[in-house]
């Protein structure tokens, strides 16, 4: 996507920054990837609404209006639904804890373990999500994989009759070796960065950043004579390998990791931190000081025929401690991101990020291909100065989305083009709650338009909830959002990761609250799971519950 300027040239910084011809740039594209069959009817390219305000989106979904309100703003932004509208259930499935396979590689808890799925089962859930990490799996030694743990945690569900999602995990997680749920890279990726320090993501303090590999040496044999890139897609190779006679049949879908918290972004903001950015507004720092982003931007700035921005000095960001307002580059009125400077240098960087998560949805479409499991990639629910127009922490997480700008929608054709569907947490939040503490924060508003741009790219959404939430309000959230992407929609593309598994989701007015919350998402959907697997569990009341908090106590 080039960037028009009066005075500078256009470049397109996703593949080489080759000099392009100069376009407008609207909120939707005038056409589809060409891979996509399905044909819309001619669109309207004159959008009288900004998607990425929340005052747009406030009132285009079932609750707020009736079905003659959203399908104008259908036929507006050339999103298509069958004439007959019908109403399906949309899965439900727990990710599980955290911490249940050990460095070592074994389980943890087994007993706990298998009183909650069978409870689970009871209350209606389609099945598990399971991280599979790449610090445990191969830990030691490059090529030497040690998936026992995950084996034995697959077999389990499917003896209680639940589906399984895999989620390959290719980043750090917890804050340190003190952490209880602390698992690094794998020690002999640790051991090339202590070689190489450019190999780990950089700010412009020189800081370094371990929980995931830059991607700026995506291509680069850094890691032992192979690429990151080799590296993850040997792993994604092996992992199939090893569990081939169970993708499709229990392993139904595998999210892959592109970044910290698995997310397809830069760590602008460590990750320990981000789960209260919201609450501190953290900006975050642009992550692309490291020798290969330094070179990459260089390369890109001589194509576009403007040297001096090569060297990432003029950025400008400032001390964000004082907030967005008062720095060079975020501030509303006259800030560099919005110069031609800016506009270069923020389309190199989110480019980069594009890149990046195409390369890894073209190698794992063509290692799954066949396998019948479905792909997905997450994006990172980055709310907090949505309502600004630079939208600065998004910005620095590498999503080109600001007030003149959709950034999310070249992410959902990316991943269409491969066939991936899109993972994003915060479907329980509400603007309401949020802007109490910070007035420019907008998690439906983000949301919405991310969710726009997963409509008009026909792509499968997976919900996910921010933090462990049991409260009612909350719950309807959920379900609320989850009709605004819905609404129309012939097939089931929507399904719901509650994150997470733990003693107190089975505490009883939490579990009541669950299993209702369950039934009502997934309607027709209750105990699909395990009447398709013909699994050994049969439904029981709340006693389930019970019996897992029992092992709780006792474990």
């Amino acid at each position: 996507m080039a960037i028009a300027s009066p005075s500078t040239p256009t470049f397109s910084p996703s593949f080489c920054c080759k000099r392009t011809v100069s376009t407008h740039l609207t909120r939707f594209p005038s056409t589809l990837s060409p891979t996509r069959t399905r044909h819309l009817p001619p669109r309207r390219l004159a959008i009288s609404s900004r998607l990425n305000s929340s005052k747009s989106c406030g009132s285009v979904y079932p609750d707020n209006g009736g079905s003659e309100d959203f399908e104008h703003y259908e036929l507006q932004h050339g999103f298509t639904g069958p004439v007959e509208r019908r109403r399906r259930g949309s899965p439900v499935y727990v990710t599980l804890p955290a911490e249940l396979v050990a460095e070592d590689g074994k389980v943890r808890r087994i007993k706990v373990l298998t009183a909650s799925l069978r409870a689970l089962v009871t209350a209606g859930v389609e099945g598990v999500v399971m991280e599979i990490w790449w610090g445990i799996v191969e830990r030691e030694k490059p090529r030497v994989y040690n998936w026992g743990g995950y084996l034995d945690l697959v077999a389990l569900a499917r003896r209680c009759g639940l589906k399984v999602r895999a989620v390959l995990a290719f980043h750090q997680r917890g804050t340190g070796p003190g952490d209880p749920l602390w698992v690094s890279l794998p020690q002999w990726v640790l051991e090339e960065i202590d070689k190489d320090p450019d190999i780990a993501y950089t700010d412009r303090l020189g800081r370094r950043n371990m929980e995931y590999i830059s991607l700026g040496c995506d291509m680069f044999p850094v890691l032992k004579g192979r690429s990151p890139l080799q590296a993850y897609s040997d792993f994604m190779m092996n992992f199939r390998d090893t569990f081939r006679s169970l993708l499709g049949v229990v392993i139904t879908g595998v999210q892959v990791g592109m970044g910290p918290a698995g997310e397809l972004r830069y760590p602008s903001c460590p990750s320990q931190k981000l789960a209260w950015a919201w609450h501190t507004r953290e900006l975050g720092e642009f992550q692309c000081y490291d020798k290969y982003m330094i070179a990459s931007l260089n390369a890109c700035a001589h194509d576009a025929g403007m040297r001096e921005w090569g060297y990432g000095g003029r950025i400008g960001t400032g001390n964000l401690i004082y907030g967005p307002e008062n720095t060079e580059f975020f501030k509303s009125n006259g800030g560099s991101w919005n110069t031609p400077f800016g506009k270069f240098f923020l389309q190199w960087y989110s480019g980069m990020l594009l890149l990046h998560g195409e390369r890894i949805c073209r190698e794992a479409k063509t290692i799954f291909q066949g396998t019948e499991v479905d792909t997905s990639a997450k994006v990172a629910g980055i709310h907090w100065h949505y309502g600004m127009q630079s939208h600065p922490s998004e910005l620095t997480a590498g999503y080109y989305n600001t007030s003149r700008r959709d950034g999310y929608l070249p992410i959902a054709r990316m991943l269409g083009r491969y066939g991936f569907g899109l993972c994003c947490s915060g479907f329980g939040m509400r603007d309401v709650e949020e802007k109490k503490t910070n007035p420019v924060s907008s998690p439906e508003g983000f949301l919405k338009q991310l969710l726009l741009a997963a409509r008009v790219c026909h792509i499968p959404i997976e919900g996910e909830n921010s933090t462990t939430f049991l409260e009612d309000e909350s719950f309807e959230q959920v379900l609320k959002m989850s009709k605004f992407y819905t609404y129309g929609l012939e097939s089931p593309t929507f399904s719901f990761n509650f994150m997470r598994m733990d003693r107190y989701l089975f505490e009883q007015h939490k579990w009541v609250r669950f299993t209702r919350f369950v039934k009502q998402l997934s309607g027709a959907n209750i105990f699909r799971a395990r009447l398709d697997f013909g699994g050994d569990v049969q439904p029981t009341s709340m006693s389930d519950a019970v019996k897992v908090r029992a092992a709780y106590t006792y474990c």
